[in-house]
């Protein structure tokens, strides 16, 4: 298995060559030269494993530079009973019949990212033993991401974390669950703008190539190939849970704001299960959606990008869509990088009077958008009628859902978070506070260590330079 860029421009690279690097050379993004195609035979031998089985079983087919018993023991080491809550990982929540919510946020930052980046942390320490090198990783997070990695990589041996945050627009537990953390290797960056310009900032040191050499900077974001990878297994895990033989169809229902979960569930489609329908849910930031709909792609400013109460959710350049648009033109490294030169320089391209709109939906998207007020309702509803109560994202995935499913097709709708990193909209749901899980009482009470800066690249490389580990 090797990794090209979708821009053309880097040269096959190994799984671990990656791993460490975030973007490619030419500013694209690591992918598969070829996906695993899994058949029915693999379907059959995988349906009765167990989540670490699993995992390796997929990971290995992604992953061939590491040997498989080192594998194997990196796998056990992350999915455990005591990290994720059950043996089963993320197990399968049937509202009813052929109505299923896949939980994914029972690891300790609450949020389904935990899945792939403990795995992540883990990935890194690895690698970075084999030579002893440090890496200074930099992150941009609209809510969850920054938590879920800073959990998965606190005091690991030679890696540190810089994390930018758009200041004051997360929830008040997610910042706590960010800023409480005092380890040494931890250093959270609040920004004066929105995700979009932290996750700008990110890219730009990534193309720094001599700053990003010399500072051994590396990427948590979903730009980071392993992430995909690894929420690849749950797609899987969720399939077998829905269905009874390996001939069935199922839908996924997914909240996305930078398309890297419903990115790992294109790649599972590509690789063969059964999957009728990839449904799409943006909140206000629509720019998806309206891709999907009209076959234009139009990031929007900082002004235009809006606050909301799903607030993950709020970002208008969704980095893993390169991915995405490199398979639907027939991965043709040219076009992508045609089109990407005008979305770097904020510009939008149009594909609706292209035969490769059209083929998106021959992939398997739809897509659709909520709102605030839709949220609170479906919030309701569902813990009305079911007695379940989920958060604000996830409402956003079961509203679409709902409304865009093929009601013979099993529909599994992708937990994004626990509903306690909401209270706020629980509350005026539902009229009732959120449950805290034990251990998170008196999160927003702790002291926070944080800095505040402008939206200035060179301002947060300074910054690194000062701190980076040598």
């Amino acid at each position: 298995m090797r990794y090209i860029s979708t821009r053309g421009g880097m040269p096959p690279k190994s799984f671990s060559e990656i791993l460490l690097s975030g973007l490619a050379p030419d500013g694209g993004l690591a992918i598969p030269e070829v996906y695993p195609k899994i058949g029915a035979d693999e379907l059959k031998a995988w349906r009765g494993m167990n989540y670490q089985s699993l995992a390796f079983e997929i990971l290995s087919r992604f992953t061939d530079d590491i040997p498989a018993e080192d594998l194997r023991t990196i796998i056990a080491r992350t999915y455990t009973r005591e990290i994720f809550g059950s043996d089963e990982i993320t197990p399968l929540k049937t509202l009813e019949p052929g109505f299923h919510i896949l939980a994914l946020s029972n690891g300790p930052t609450l949020a389904f990212k935990d899945i792939a980046m403990q795995l992540l942390g883990n990935l890194f320490e690895y690698t970075l033993g084999k030579t002893g090198a440090v890496l200074n990783i930099l992150g941009a997070t609209s809510g969850d991401t920054g938590s879920s990695a800073e959990y998965a990589m606190r005091g690991k041996k030679g890696i540190r974390v810089f994390m930018l945050s758009p200041y004051g627009k997360m929830s008040r537990f997610q910042t706590a669950q960010m800023f409480s953390l005092h380890e040494d290797n931890i250093f959270n960056i609040a920004i004066r703008g929105v995700f979009d310009d932290c996750q700008d900032i990110v890219k730009a040191v990534s193309n720094d190539h001599v700053f990003k050499q010399a500072r051994r900077i590396g990427t948590v974001n979903s730009i980071n190939w392993a992430r995909v990878v690894a929420q690849i297994v749950y797609y899987f895990k969720g399939y077998f849970a829905a269905t009874q033989s390996d001939d069935e169809e199922v839908s996924f229902a997914v909240p996305s704001g930078n398309f890297g979960n419903i990115c790992a569930g294109h790649v599972v489609r590509m690789m063969g299960l059964p999957i009728r329908q990839l449904i799409l849910a943006t909140n206000e930031n629509d720019v998806l959606d309206e891709f999907f709909k009209t076959g234009v792609y139009r990031p929007r400013t900082t002004s235009e990008t809006r606050h909301t109460s799903s607030p993950s959710m709020d970002i208008s350049k969704a980095s893993n869509f390169e991915r995405f648009v490199f398979d639907l033109t027939g991965r043709d490294a040219d076009k992508v990088a045609e089109l990407w030169s005008a979305v770097d320089k904020g510009l939008a391209f149009d594909l609706s009077k292209s035969s490769l709109f059209e083929k998106a939906g021959d992939l398997g998207f739809v897509s659709g958008n909520s709102n605030h007020a839709a949220r609170i309702a479906t919030i309701r509803e569902i813990y009305d009628r079911y007695q379940v109560l989920v958060d604000t994202h996830t409402a956003d995935g079961l509203k679409v859902g709902q409304a865009l499913r093929d009601p013979d097709v099993p529909l599994i709708c992708m937990e994004t978070a626990q509903p306690a990193k909401f209270s706020e909209s629980i509350q005026e749901a539902i009229g009732l506070e959120p449950p805290l899980p034990a251990g998170y009482e008196d999160l927003e009470d702790l002291p926070q260590r944080f800095v505040i800066k402008d939206v200035d690249v060179k301002a947060i490389k300074a910054y690194i330079a000062e701190h980076a580990g040598d």
